[in-house]
């Protein structure tokens, strides 16, 4: 096997880049740039106005979220069950109590469910780490490389009539 060819690779594994663009359908993200973390266990959202509450019967989490690095004029609020609280210690030695949630995640043509525990990221280059759980086996990263699944595509403008009156 050539190690400079990543056509080499196994065929059902996909490559990814040491970060890449990625999208959360379900709670209503187009597009974020996460950082594919393997020393980071769990994944992490950025996440700020914490909020818990009851939704029939069971334990949500609503939060806001800045999904664009740089800037805090975007908000997008996202609401979805809790499945756990954790205690997680950052890569600082820092330990805190985090809901965990699950979401649908879109990277490329595959799509796949992950747990993410919810931080605020605030001071962080990357509003999402993916960890090496949600990776799981199918994925190899070349640490060379960012966005080998290539960037959303740009919103469309809507197109000026031509029609003459």
């Amino acid at each position: 096997m050539n190690n400079n060819d990543s056509s080499d690779i196994i065929p059902d594994h996909l490559l990814v880049g040491w970060r890449e663009w990625l999208s959360l359908p379900e709670l209503g993200i187009r597009a974020i740039k996460a950082k594919i973390d393997t020393g980071a266990r769990t994944s992490a959202l950025h996440a700020f106005m914490v909020e818990p509450f009851e939704k029939d019967g069971k334990e949500w989490v609503r939060f806001s979220m800045h999904p664009k690095q740089r800037n805090n004029d975007l908000v997008i609020q996202c609401e979805a069950p809790i499945l756990d609280q954790r205690m997680v210690t950052d890569s600082g030695g820092h330990q805190e109590m985090r809901y965990v949630i699950e979401s649908l995640i879109v990277l490329g043509q595959k799509q796949w469910r992950a747990e993410f525990t919810l931080t605020s990221r605030d001071t962080m280059k990357f509003r999402m780490l993916l960890g090496r759980t949600a990776l799981s086996d199918e994925y190899y990263v070349d640490p060379s490389a960012s966005y080998i699944q290539g960037k959303p595509p740009k919103k469309s403008k809507p197109k000026k009539s031509t029609t003459k009156k």
